[in-house]
């Protein structure tokens, strides 16, 4: 009997080894997030849709996921982000243009009274993209974004912008990828503000950002061919413009979408109108200690359509408060 011990431990041994290497331990999955049902609801998902044996399999080709920018990949508070790299353009080059001095936007610019700027919401960025963002070559603009994203800081948090993404977001965005997901970013931000940094940020690259933008021209300077930014509007990529952009540039209806605010709200429906597993998912802004909570009543980031519509048509709701144990990377 001495003698079998040491045989039938070794086996028990070599099975549970073997058990272990077959079915290794998952790894901990989206950490920044508690053992929430939204953390659950996403991971259900994407075990329903990988399954190939499963009854809700969606082929690979076809995981494509996209996420509104402002609000739900990074903060929006107190006015969105790229209206500050506008107001920084427009006072370095006010001295430039005296003409200026008769527009609307001249006063509260030089004021710098974010309240009036951000009333007008996404529209009233676009007015400034056009005196700020335009008469430049896409290269030159791209190298001007790129060195205030280096420099800049929040006015109030006093952390670089680009410190400010969340990050229970970028896990979400690395798990889908993992799966075999494409991820987009929609936006009714400028879509040559966020081109220069999306893809070291978040890991999306240039040709899977969506956003609002100028008209552009080809021409010729000193000889060289370039893309020139026209001080028009080429298109206020918001709201209703979302679904249209989706439809034109990826050309696939999207099985997941993340929003946060009214201004996603026909992404979110139009996404999960379809045939098939489709998940919409709500970004609500509840903490008021680690970032800021609103939601009906905000001007930037307006949540009150939206979140009516998320109860009857079953989208997540993910409360920040709760759902997420760290809100920032650099955020303990």
């Amino acid at each position: 009997m001495m003698k079998k011990m040491p045989t039938l431990f070794f086996v028990l041994c070599f099975c549970s080894a073997l058990q272990a290497e077959l079915k290794p331990q998952e790894p901990n999955i989206l950490p920044s997030w508690n053992n929430s049902s939204s953390k659950q609801a996403i991971i259900d998902f994407v075990d329903a849709v990988t399954n190939e044996s499963g009854p809700d399999f969606v082929p690979a080709a076809e995981r494509i996921a996209v996420f509104d920018n402002d609000g739900t990949l990074w903060s929006e508070k107190p006015v969105y982000f790229q209206l500050f790299f506008a107001l920084e353009r427009a006072k370095a080059l006010a001295p430039q243009h005296p003409e200026w001095k008769k527009n609307p936007l001249y006063k509260p610019i030089m004021a710098g009274d974010l309240k009036a700027l951000s009333a007008g919401g996404h529209a009233t960025l676009l007015k400034l993209m056009m005196l700020t963002h335009a008469n430049t070559t896409v290269n030159e603009f791209n190298g001007i974004v790129k060195e205030w994203v280096k420099t800049a800081k929040h006015p109030e948090t006093g952390k670089a912008y680009t410190d400010m993404v969340y990050q229970p977001m970028l896990e979400v965005l690395t798990y889908l990828r993992a799966n075999g997901f494409k991820t987009y970013i929609v936006s009714g931000g400028g879509i040559e503000f966020m081109r220069p940094w999306t893809e070291q940020v978040y890991g999306i690259p240039p040709e899977q950002v969506i956003g609002s933008s100028l008209k552009t021209k080809f021409e010729i300077q000193d000889k060289k061919p370039v893309v020139f930014r026209l001080p028009e509007i080429n298109v206020l990529n918001d709201k209703s413009a979302k679904p249209l952009s989706i439809s034109q540039v990826i050309g696939r209806l999207p099985i997941m979408a993340f929003g946060n605010s009214d201004g996603d709200l026909e992404m979110l429906q139009w996404t999960t109108s379809g045939k098939g597993k489709r998940l919409g998912l709500i970004v609500h802004h509840t903490d008021d200690k680690r970032e800021w909570a609103y939601d009906r009543e905000s001007i930037v980031g307006k949540l009150d359509e939206a979140m009516d519509e998320a109860k009857q048509n079953g989208w997540v709701m993910i409360d920040m408060k709760s759902d997420w144990n760290k809100i920032y990377k650099t955020q303990e």
